[in-house]
């Protein structure tokens, strides 16, 4: 038994050793260990807050000259990043990646309450807020509060009495963008909620939730 414990704690020894051997670098504030030393110099401007490269443009500056040549998209309008499905292209990686989700469905962030899953990291952020019951969304007027700064913004509206969403077709405004696109629907006959008992077609989902009363009896 001491012998195979002796073993077991040779092996853990020559395990680290390796480890040590393929990150040597290690930063004095943190102890995190990095392979090579340019990454330990960039870690490092985690804890001083250097950021040494700067747009000449706009000033902004960023710890990391990746990021600056990513930043700069912004100012050329170029997109080097392109979706293999659909051409979409977008001015970083990170947003490409995200935006392929949408064409495999892959739902990377889960809930840890109820498991439900999403594709945007922010979308995640967003619905713990329901289970948290957090509303850090607060109106200026009324001090209504909401979980989401959309919800706010669209909430202010009432006070403004702003109408920014106009209809093509009658000129009528609305507040909102869905209400909008509920509406056009009455000019181009669109139906796009179908009752999956009878087929029934209806151009908004409260009238199609209506509907199903009457097969729920």
């Amino acid at each position: 038994m001491n012998e195979q414990l002796h073993v077991q704690s040779d092996e853990c020894r020559y395990s680290c050793d390796i480890r040590r051997s393929e990150r040597p670098y290690s930063c004095e504030l943190c102890n995190k260990a990095l392979s090579q030393k340019r990454n330990l110099i960039t870690h490092q401007r985690i804890h001083t807050g250097e950021r040494p490269y700067t747009c000449d443009v706009c000033k902004k500056a960023f710890s990391q000259k990746t990021n600056l040549i990513t930043h700069q998209h912004i100012h050329t309008g170029e997109r080097p990043y392109k979706c293999d499905v659909c051409n979409k292209a977008f001015s970083r990686q990170s947003s490409l990646i995200t935006h392929q989700r949408i064409h495999t469905g892959e739902r990377a962030y889960t809930c840890d309450v109820c498991n439900k899953a999403f594709s945007h990291k922010s979308n995640l952020i967003k619905h713990l807020l329901i289970h948290t019951g957090e509303r850090p969304y607060k109106c200026d007027v009324c001090n209504k509060a909401f979980s989401e700064q959309g919800s706010v913004i669209r909430h202010q509206s009432i006070h403004t009495g702003e109408r920014p969403y106009k209809c093509d077709v009658c000129n009528k405004a609305f507040s909102r963008k869905s209400s909008l696109t509920i509406h056009q629907t009455m000019h181009s006959g669109e139906r796009h909620f179908k009752c999956h008992k009878c087929n029934k077609a209806f151009n908004t989902k409260n009238r199609l939730t209506t509907h199903q009363t009457i097969h729920n009896g």
